[in-house]
C-alpha cells in the first residue's frame, strides 16, 4: 500500500500497469526474488534472523611479545608466545601463520604481480615508480624466521615450512576441539623508509636525521591466520589487501631508546618507570578535562630532538602494554613526539583520547587531533558503546591506517604553520575513519580479505553521520564525490558491491563510496533513520566481538527494521545496476458521468476548443458543391450530435437504477483524476518519493513502496491519484534522498535545463623566443647597478635560502596499491 502523508490531498485509488513494448529491465517478480539462493542457508552458527546461532565459535589467540627497536639499523627484533585456543570443533594438525612483512622480500608475490601502465618509443613513468623497482632490489625486506619452537621451560623444535606469507607450523600432536597450543616464534625485520616509498607501516624521516625518525608500526609480527566454519584456514597469500584475524589478549613489551615516547594498542602497564612524575600528574588531570591536555609539551618534545642531535642521552627503557579482546596490536614511536589526552566519557566509564605528533604538525595537531578522536567516540558510540580504555590519533608517515585503539595520518600544515581549509577538514575526517575503524573491523570482526565493504564501506557510511555531528555545513568528502560515484554507477567499470576484495577494480569506488551512497539511501530515502539506526545497533549488537558475513547483515536489518529488504540489497549488492528512475508522462482524465446533460455540452466544448488544423483552415474558405446544390442536403446535414434526446435520458435514468448506490456516487466524483507513468531506467528498483505542485503555488507530498515495482511490465508501472486542485507539476526525488544518476528525468513537465554562457576571445601570448627575450632584458635590468636595487624577492645578505613549502593536504583512506 502507498503511505499517505499528514495534509496530503490526494486519495490513491488503484494501481494500474503500464504497457512495455519492449522488455529492457526485467519485470517485478526478478527484481523481487528473494535471496535465498545467493546466501548460505541458516545453520547452527547463523540464525535465518542474521544473529549468531546457539553453536556459534570463533577461534582465540594470546600472544606475549618482547620486541627492540634498532634506531641505527631501522630494524625490529622479537620474540613471541602464541597460544592457540581450539574452540572448534574441528582437529586441526596444523597451524597457519601469517607473515605480512614477506611482502617486502625481493622474490614476493606482491612484488612479482606488479603491473604498469602501456608504453611506447617516447613514455613518461614518475619518479615514484622507477624509483620502487629499484628501491625494491636492495632493500633487505621480509622476516628472519630464526626459530620456532614449542613453548616451556624445555623448548622444542618444530617442524614448519614458509609459502611467500604463509608459516605453516605442524603441531607435535592433533589439537582436539577445546584443547589448547603454545609455541614459540623468534625473527627479525628491516623496517621500510615511508618518506621514499610509501607503505602502510615503516618510518619517516622529517628532516634525514637518523636519530629523529618517527616510527608507525604494523603488521610487525607473525600473527595467526582466521580459521572459520565456513572456509576453513585463510590462507591467501598477503599482496596488499586486507585483513582476517581471531580476537585474542597481548602482553607487549617493547625496548626502544631512553628518550622515545612510544604509544601502543592497550594500556601502559608501566607509567612508573617510563614517564616522570609531572607527565603521570598531568595524565591524570587530563582524564577529567574538557579539553586536551599535554603530557608532553611541544617545547620538551623539541628539547628532546635537539639533545639527541648532540649525542645524548643514552640508554634503553621498556614500555609494557597490555590489551584484552583484540584482533592486532600496533604501535608508534618518536623521541619528536608531543602528546596530549584528554577524557571522554563513555557509559560509565571514562575512555582516554589521545594525540602524539611532531611539532611539524603544528598548530593544527594540537587544536583538532584529540577533539576528533573524541567526537568519533561519541559519533560512533550512538551505534555501539566503545568498549577499550584509550584511543590514539598518531602522526607519522602513513596516509591513514587503523588498528585497534591507535591510527596513524600523516596530515600536516605548511611549514609556516598555515594550513588550508581542506587541510583542515581532511585532517579531521581521515582521524575520524581511521578512528572508526575500530568499530568495522576491530569490534564488529569482518572479513576485510574477502568482503572489503563490509569494513570500509560501513566505516565510511557512519565517519559521514558522525561528520554531521562537528558542524552543520561540514565539508563531507562522502557528499563531494556523490557524482563521481553516480558516474562509475552508470559506466562499464561498475561491479557488484559483493565482489570479492581481490578482484575490485576500483575499490574506492566500490568498497568506499557506493556502500556509503547505497547505506545513505537506505537510511535516508527507504527506512527512515529511526528504524534504519535501530537496525543497524543491533547488528552491531549482535555481531561485537564475533565474525558476521554479508547474509548475517542482509537478515539482520531485515530482522530488525521488520521490512523485507531483499529487493535492496539485490540490486545495490548483488548487481551493477544504479538508480534512474523517470517520469515519463502525466495524463488528467476527465471522469464520464454518463449524465447527457453535462457530458454533451462538455463534448461540444472541446469540440469548439479543438485547435483547428492548416488544411481545416484553409478549407473554410473554400466554394463548397452542398451550398451551389442545396439538394444535396439531408437530415445529417441538420442534425446536432450534442443535443440531449430523450432517448439519452430514458437511457442515464436506466443506468443510475442498474448501479449501487457507491457506485452512483461514484459517477457525481468532484475531484480530479490523473495517472502517473514511471520508469526504472536504471535497473535498481526504489521507493517514489513524489512532490506534488498544484496551481495556486501550494505543494504536497507522498511516498510510494518500492514494492511497486513488483507490477513492473519491462521497467514501467503507472499509477491514478485523485486530487482537490488542479496539479501543474509531479516531481520524484525532490530532495535528493535516492541517489539518482540523472535527475532530469524526474519532473513532469520537465524543467528547462539551466546552465552558463562565458564570452571569450582569442588571447596572444608570446612564444617561447619572446618570453626568453623577455626574460634576458628582466636580467640585464636587475644586473644594472643603481637603477633597479635588489631583484623583487632577493634574499638580504646571509639569509637562508627560501623553499617553496610541499603542500600537506587532508589525506584520504587509499587502495591497496595506492597505499
Amino acid at each position: 500500500m502507498c503511505t499517505r502523508l499528514p495534509g496530503f490531498p490526494l486519495l490513491l485509488l488503484l494501481l494500474g500497469l503500464g504497457l512495455a513494448s519492449a522488455q529492457e529491465r526485467p519485470d517485478g517478480d526478478a527484481l523481487f526474488r528473494q535471496l535465498d539462493r545467493e546466501l548460505a542457508p541458516p545453520s547452527p552458527s547463523r540464525a535465518g534472523s542474521g544473529a549468531p546461532g546457539h553453536r556459534y565459535w570463533q577461534q582465540q589467540v594470546d600472544y606475549r611479545i618482547e620486541a627492540s627497536l634498532d634506531e641505527s639499523k631501522h630494524r625490529i627484533t622479537g620474540r613471541e608466545q602464541i597460544t592457540y585456543h581450539n574452540n572448534s570443533p574441528d582437529t586441526l594438525r596444523y597451524l597457519w601463520v601469517q607473515l605480512d612483512q614477506n611482502t617486502e622480500a625481493k622474490d614476493s608475490e606482491l612484488l612479482r604481480i606488479r603491473t604498469t601502465d602501456p608504453v611506447g618509443e617516447e613514455s613518461e613513468k614518475s619518479y615514484r615508480e622507477l624509483g620502487y623497482e629499484v628501491f625494491r632490489q636492495s632493500f633487505p625486506g621480509g622476516y628472519q624466521i630464526r626459530s620456532v619452537t614449542s613453548a616451556g621451560q624445555a623448548p622444542q623444535p618444530l617442524s614448519h615450512a614458509i609459502r611467500g606469507t604463509m608459516l605453516r607450523v605442524d603441531l607435535p600432536a592433533p589439537l582436539e576441539p577445546g584443547q589448547r597450543f603454545s609455541f614459540a616464534i623468534a625473527w627479525s625485520y628491516a623496517i621500510r623508509e615511508i618518506s621514499v616509498h610509501s607503505t602502510r607501516t615503516g618510518y619517516e624521516l622529517l628532516e634525514q636525521d637518523p636519530k629523529n625518525a618517527i616510527y608507525t608500526i604494523a603488521h610487525w609480527y607473525p600473527r595467526l591466520a582466521a580459521y572459520t566454519a565456513r572456509h576453513g584456514w585463510h590462507v591467501h597469500n598477503y599482496v596488499g589487501e586486507e585483513f582476517a584475524l581471531e580476537f585474542g589478549d597481548f602482553d607487549v613489551r617493547l625496548d626502544a631508546p631512553i628518550d622515545v615516547v612510544v604509544a601502543a594498542t592497550g594500556e601502559l602497564q608501566n607509567a612508573a618507570e617510563v614517564l616522570t612524575p609531572v607527565q603521570r600528574e598531568r595524565l591524570a588531570q587530563a582524564r577529567s578535562a574538557k579539553e586536551p591536555v599535554f603530557v608532553i609539551t611541544p617545547a620538551e618534545a623539541k628539547a628532546s630532538e635537539e639533545a639527541a642531535a648532540q649525542g645524548r642521552p643514552e640508554g634503553r627503557r621498556t614500555w609494557e602494554f597490555r590489551a584484552e579482546n583484540v584482533r592486532d596490536f600496533a604501535w608508534a614511536a618518536s623521541r619528536k613526539y608531543a602528546w596530549d589526552a584528554m577524557g571522554v566519557p563513555v557509559g560509565e566509564r571514562t575512555v582516554l583520547a589521545m594525540s602524539y605528533y611532531p611539532n611539524e604538525a603544528e598548530p593544527l595537531w594540537s587544536k583538532y587531533s584529540t577533539h576528533a578522536v573524541a567526537h568519533t567516540l561519541e559519533g560512533y558510540g550512538r551505534y555501539l558503546e566503545y568498549p577499550y580504555p584509550v584511543a590514539l590519533s598518531c602522526n607519522g608517515g602513513v596516509g591513514g591506517m587503523e588498528h585497534p585503539m591507535i591510527s596513524f595520518q600523516r596530515a600536516r600544515p605548511e611549514v609556516d604553520g598555515t594550513y588550508s581549509e581542506r587541510t583542515k577538514y581532511g585532517l579531521i575526517s581521515v582521524i575520524i575513519h581511521e578512528v572508526g575503524h575500530n568499530w568495522f573491523p576491530m569490534i564488529v570482526n569482518n572479513d576485510e580479505r574477502r568482503w572489503r565493504w563490509m569494513d570500509e564501506g560501513f566505516n565510511s557510511f557512519v565517519q559521514q553521520v558522525t561528520e554531521g555531528y562537528w558542524e552543520q555545513e561540514y565539508p563531507s568528502r562522502n557528499s563531494a564525490r556523490r557524482e563521481r560515484i553516480l558516474d562509475y554507477m552508470r559506466s562499464s567499470r561498475d561491479q557488484p558491491i559483493m565482489t570479492n576484495t581481490s578482484l575490485l577494480r576500483e575499490g574506492g569506488n566500490n568498497a568506499y563510496s557506493k556502500v556509503t551512497l547505497a547505506l545513505t539511501v537506505l537510511r535516508e530515502g527507504v527506512l527512515g533513520r529511526e528504524t534504519f539506526d535501530f537496525a543497524f545497533r543491533e547488528y552491531c549488537r549482535r555481531w561485537a566481538f564475533k565474525r558476521p558475513y554479508p547474509g548475517d547483515f542482509f537478515r539482520t536489518m531485515e530482522d530488525a527494521a521488520g521490512q523485507d529488504l531483499d529487493w535492496f540489497f539485490r540490486g545495490w549488492f548483488f548487481t551493477a545496476d544504479h538508480v534512474d528512475l523517470a517520469i515519463t508522462g502525466v495524463r488528467q482524465l476527465e471522469l464520464d458521468t454518463r449524465d447527457p446533460e453535462i457530458e454533451k455540452p462538455r463534448a461540444k466544448a472541446r469540440e469548439d476548443e479543438r485547435p483547428r488544423r492548416l488544411r481545416e483552415l484553409r478549407n473554410a474558405s473554400q466554394p463548397k458543391r452542398v451550398e451551389r446544390h442545396p439538394g444535396l442536403a439531408d437530415y445529417y446535414d441538420g442534425f446536432d450530435e450534442f443535443a440531449v434526446t430523450p432517448t439519452d435520458r430514458e437511457d442515464y435514468q436506466k443506468l443510475l437504477k442498474d448501479l449501487k448506490p457507491h457506485e452512483r456516487r461514484l459517477l457525481k466524483l468532484q475531484q480530479r483524476i490523473y495517472v502517473v507513468d514511471f520508469e526504472n531506467v536504471g535497473g535498481l528498483p526504489m521507493p517514489l518519493p513524489l512532490t506534488f505542485t498544484y496551481e495556486d503555488g501550494s505543494t504536497s507530498e507522498l511516498l510510494v513502496p518500492a514494492t511497486v515495482w513488483r507490477r513492473s511490465r519491462g521497467g514501467k508501472v503507472s499509477k491514478l491519484f485523485l486530487s482537490s486542485k488542479p496539479i501543474a507539476r509531479v516531481e520524484l526525488d525532490r530532495l535528493e534522498a535516492l541517489a539518482d544518476a540523472e535527475p532530469r528525468n524526474n519532473a513532469y513537465p520537465p524543467r528547462i535545463a539551466e546552465g552558463r554562457l562565458r564570452l571569450t576571445k582569442d588571447e596572444r601570448k608570446p612564444n617561447p623566443m619572446q618570453r626568453e627575450r623577455k626574460e634576458r632584458e628582466e636580467a640585464t635590468k636587475a644586473d644594472q647597478p643603481g637603477k633597479a636595487g635588489k631583484a623583487a624577492g632577493e634574499a638580504e645578505p646571509g639569509a637562508a635560502p627560501q623553499e617553496p613549502a610541499e603542500r600537506q593536504e587532508g589525506q584520504e583512506e587509499r587502495s591497496p596499491q595506492q597505499r
